[in-house]
């Protein structure tokens, strides 16, 4: 059988392709070619398999030997086809029956002693192969835990190229070699503390809680010091936990982004870049590999922007189009990534380059057109994406010493605990308002959907909106927004039996425009 076929994956953002990988061998000029639009790194694919080959005990013939990644015209990056293109060409030679490894996936990277080493993107790829049909599957010993997440599959995990050659029924002897294994890295999810901890600024905490329940963004501006990064730290532990379906989608990316997976991702991630992040670092990309950015990593969790002013305005206005799709799609001259983007976006700003203005026991320094244009380089169109909007102030020693006989965060119902009830009791009255058609939260509802049926409020309800909308002061995404908010609130009263009636009523309304209106940016 001087021709031999296997199977690997193509990852194209969060997306595979399943790619045939085809080895034929000549009695020629002895060469190694492969064919099918490779990049650099695959292409050195060529000598690793050669050196990994020869060196763990069965080396390739000295002829010519040709690999065809089809369907050659979809672009293949990386070096994960390493076991695949070897494993054929061996079959291809007669090593093991052809007919074994025909169906089988192979994914990893081969080092240059035969050694199996783990690859970055390998649940996605599964998926992505699963969903094709494909259910035999050989990976790196290194990924072995992530592989386990891919339920109704068969896989055979190995720690070398003679060990994957040994499974498809070769006669070799078994070696034992030491498995590569991914770095280990520090727990991502650190102690943010407990929302109990935040003195004062009972209103920003209630809109914190309000950002929970309703999977609103959130802008927060207030003078060094007043407790807006200690309050966004707080909100994933207000968030309930991940379904099936979004603690696959997180994992994944996770996957993709290089960090090893040792399970499912149950709670929601959290991202905080720093203000010298580029576009491409905020929402993905890269030259050849497109990689996810910070907003595809915090993917049903978390984006938290601190000092906002500090990015440059291209890297804020990059968020405009994920705010309101919920995808993240990278073009480039040969295929298009798409990455999920559907996150809470928290922004932190100081009022003015000083941060004092607003300040009641320091004076601000800055001149009205320095604090204008400070805070001018939050675009209009990104701040209308906001749901929320509220002023932080610093704590008074009033406030302290209240917290300090009232207890820890001065009222009882601010402790994280009490707080996540009361979301998960909130997103449980618009999960059954909303069952049946497919959105889990009220920030993902259209505005039509709330302006229109049943669902539509009386006049005499929406009238301050109605106005703000007439003279100009809100926009008709903006008066979408406030609706959205409007029936969080009243979700929030109707958990804990409220007399709203589950719908927003006037106090309501009025409450959500407060909380859209409070900044003046």
């Amino acid at each position: 059988m001087m021709v031999a076929r296997t199977v690997s994956v193509a990852l194209l953002g969060i997306t595979g392709a399943v790619v045939e990988v085809e080895a034929h061998i000549a009695d020629a000029i002895p060469g190694f070619q492969i064919i099918g639009l490779p990049d650099a790194a695959l292409s050195d694919s060529k000598d690793r398999v050669r050196a990994a080959a020869a060196n763990d005990g069965c080396p390739l013939p000295t002829k010519k030997i040709v690999v065809n990644l089809s369907p050659a015209s979809l672009p293949k990056h990386g070096s994960a086809y390493d076991l695949a293109i070897a494993v054929a060409v061996l079959a291809a030679e007669g090593a093991v029956d052809a007919s074994a490894i025909e169906g089988v996936v192979h994914l990893g990277e081969l080092s240059l002693d035969g050694r199996v080493r783990p690859m970055s993107g390998l649940l996605p790829a599964m998926v992505a192969a699963r969903a094709a049909g494909y259910s035999r599957f050989v990976v790196p010993r290194g990924n072995e835990a992530e592989a386990a997440l891919v339920p109704d599959v068969r896989v055979t995990a190995v720690t070398s190229l003679r060990e994957a050659l040994i499974a498809h029924g070769a006669e070799l002897e078994s070696l034992p070699v030491e498995p590569l294994v991914l770095a280990s890295r520090a727990a991502e999810e650190s102690r943010a503390g407990d929302l109990g901890d935040v003195v004062g600024n009972t209103d920003a905490v209630e809109a914190l809680v309000v950002a929970a329940a309703g999977g609103h963004h959130l802008l927060m501006l207030g003078p060094p010091g007043a407790g807006k990064t200690m309050l966004a730290q707080r909100l994933p532990a207000l968030l309930p936990d991940l379904d099936a379906e979004q603690s696959l989608v997180a994992t994944s990316v996770s996957s993709l982004a290089g960090r090893p997976v040792r399970g499912l991702l149950t709670r929601p991630p959290f991202e905080s870049p720093h203000h010298t992040t580029s576009a491409a670092a905020l929402v993905g990309g890269g030259s050849k590999i497109i990689r996810p950015g910070a907003a595809a990593r915090a993917a049903n969790g978390v984006l938290f922007l601190d000092e906002a002013p500090e990015f440059p305005a291209s890297v804020l206005d990059a968020l405009r189009q994920p705010l309101e799709s919920g995808t993240i799609s990278i073009h480039r001259a040969q295929a298009v990534a798409e990455f999920p983007a559907r996150f809470q976006l928290v922004l932190a700003a100081n009022p003015c380059p000083c941060g004092q203005f607003g300040a009641s026991d320091i004076a601000c320094t800055c001149t009205p057109i320095a604090r204008r244009r400070y805070l001018a380089r939050l675009s209009g169109p990104l701040l209308d994406r906001v749901d929320l909007q509220l002023r932080v102030n610093r704590v008074t020693s009033a406030a302290m010493r209240l917290a300090a006989d009232d207890g820890p965060g001065g009222l009882p119902h601010t402790t994280t605990a009490v707080a996540r009830e009361r979301v998960l009791r909130a997103r449980a009255v618009s999960a059954e308002r909303l069952r049946g058609t497919g959105w889990k939260t009220n920030a993902e509802v259209p505005g039509a959907w709330y302006r229109s049926g049943a669902q539509r409020l009386p006049s005499t309800v929406t009238a301050p909106i109605d106005r703000a909308l007439e003279r100009g002061t809100l926009t008709m995404r903006g008066y979408d927004r406030v609706l959205r908010v409007a029936w969080t609130l009243a979700d929030l009263d109707d958990a804990v039996g409220g007399a709203s009636g589950g719908s927003p009523n006037g106090d309501h309304i009025g409450w959500a425009l407060f909380l859209r209106k409070s900044v003046a940016v």
